[in-house]
C-alpha cells in the first residue's frame, strides 16, 4: 500500500488535537499559502526545504508525498508540512515541515510534530520514523530527541538522522 492511501485511511479524528490540525492541500489558497505565504525566519532559511521543493516532489512522486496545511486551534493556517516517504537507508516514514517565522516559539512545531507522528503511526505502526536535520540545527535536533527520536549511526548527505 503506498504513503497516500495508507494516510487516506487514517481516521479523520487523528489528524487534530485542538492545538493543531493537518490537512492536505486541497486549494488554490492552501497552495498559496505554503508557497508564498508561510515564511521562515532568515536564519532558518539555510536549513529548511521551501514548501515548493517538497509540492513540486508530491507532484512527480505522487503515492510518496502528501503535503499538507497546519492549522492552529483558531482554523489559521500556521505551517507546512509534508508526509512522506524516507529516501535515504531504509524503508521508513519522514517528515518536511517548518512553521510560520511569526507562530515560532509558541509550541505549534511540538504540536505538529506530535501530531504527525500520531499519523504516521496510525498510517502503518511497524514502519519507523526518520528524519534528518542539519548539523547545525539545533534548535531542531532538541526538538526530535525531546520527542523521542534517536540519533542514528550515518549521514543523510550531510544531514545528521534520527529514528523513532
Amino acid at each position: 500500500m503506498s504513503l497516500r492511501t495508507a494516510l487516506e485511511n487514517v481516521e479523520p479524528a487523528l489528524w487534530t488535537d485542538g492545538r493543531v490540525s493537518i490537512s492536505p492541500l486541497k486549494t488554490e489558497a492552501d497552495l498559496i499559502y505554503a508557497a508564498y505565504e508561510c515564511r521562515l525566519s532568515e536564519e532558518q532559511k539555510e536549513l529548511a526545504n521551501p514548501a515548493w521543493f517538497s509540492i513540486g516532489r508530491a507532484y512527480l512522486f505522487r503515492e510518496d508525498n502528501y503535503p499538507c496545511i497546519i492549522c492552529n486551534e483558531r482554523m489559521r493556517p500556521i505551517s507546512f508540512i509534508n508526509l512522506c516517504k524516507w529516501l535515504g537507508e531504509g524503508d521508513a516514514y519522514t517528515w518536511s515541515f517548518f512553521i510560520d517565522r511569526n507562530y515560532q516559539g509558541k509550541g505549534y512545531g511540538r504540536s505538529a510534530a506530535q501530531a504527525a507522528i500520531r499519523i504516521l503511526k496510525a498510517a502503518n505502526p511497524t514502519k519507523p520514523i526518520k528524519l534528518a536535520a542539519e548539523k547545525s540545527n539545533e534548535r531542531t535536533q532538541l526538538l526530535y530527541i525531546s520527542l523521542g527520536f534517536t540519533l542514528l549511526p550515518g549521514l543523510d548527505g550531510d544531514d545528521i538522522v534520527f529514528g523513532l
